[in-house]
């Protein structure tokens, strides 16, 4: 770690100043000098709200080298603390999954177990899911994602685990589009606990909007570590996530 610990330094002071393209430029020079074996080194050491911070904010006209080399564990970490952005949308966390689970290459399976093994993993696919949440329900009551059984109608708790195991009633390649589809797919067939705890907590977090319930009034610790996403659209400052637990790893 010594020998990186001045880059680690200057990644961790360029996030908390809202250069993002800078501390990505900063982690793409290691790569292309030392190798990708050396930034996930780093990225090791990096607290995942500072991986966080790059990672969200992708770029799909360009791909991110920390994107291309983010190991499962590493993006788990980073992706269960997401919601501490004010990102209503959730059009970042998204856009991160995508663009990482569905890489060239990759297992997308493999992220999904990180997230399963992880505290906080299936709420943070919860959120990923929060827009398509009666297509979710559709799927999971029929193995179909056809708007004729977007009927608002839902399987039973009880009925949901029975089913969990269920054969697929349509093929991976008729989905295979690296989006929510496709996502969707892999965690009800491949991992169907994942699947299952993931919508018991989509629903939940359905019932609290329906009941003008905001999602984190009871967790004062959580309001206090959100941060304003508001201008964090590409070419504009994401600031830092703070949090006393969570500093550097120096």
């Amino acid at each position: 770690m010594s020998q990186h610990l001045a880059l680690i330094t200057k990644t961790q002071s360029l996030i908390a100043a809202g250069d993002i393209v800078g501390a990505e430029s900063a982690l793409a020079e290691l790569a292309d000098t030392e190798g990708d074996g050396a930034l996930m080194v780093v990225l090791d050491q990096l607290p995942p709200k500072d991986v966080l911070a790059v990672i969200r904010e992708f770029d799909t006209s360009k791909e991110s080298v920390v994107n291309l080399v983010i190991t499962p564990e590493q993006f788990a970490r980073a992706v269960v603390i997401e919601k501490r952005y004010k990102d209503l949308s959730h059009t970042h966390l998204r856009g991160m999954v995508n663009s990482v689970i569905f890489r060239e290459d990759a297992d997308p399976l493999a992220f999904l177990n990180a997230l399963a093994a992880i505290e906080g993993g299936a709420e943070a696919l919860a959120n990923y899911f929060a827009e398509k949440w009666s297509r979710i329900e559709a799927f999971a009551r029929t193995g179909r994602f056809d708007a004729v059984d977007d009927d608002g109608e839902i399987l039973s708790e009880s009925d949901l685990m029975a089913s969990a195991y269920a054969r697929p009633v349509i093929d991976h390649d008729e989905v295979a589009d690296q989006d929510w589809m496709e996502l969707a797919w892999l965690m009800r067939y491949e991992c169907p606990d994942l699947f299952t705890e993931m919508l018991l907590v989509l629903r939940a977090k359905v019932r609290a909007f329906e009941s003008g319930r905001p999602e984190f009034e009871d967790d004062e610790d959580e309001d206090r570590n959100k941060v304003e996403t508001s201008e964090t659209d590409f070419g504009r400052v994401t600031t830092v996530v703070l949090d006393s637990d969570d500093e550097s790893a120096i």
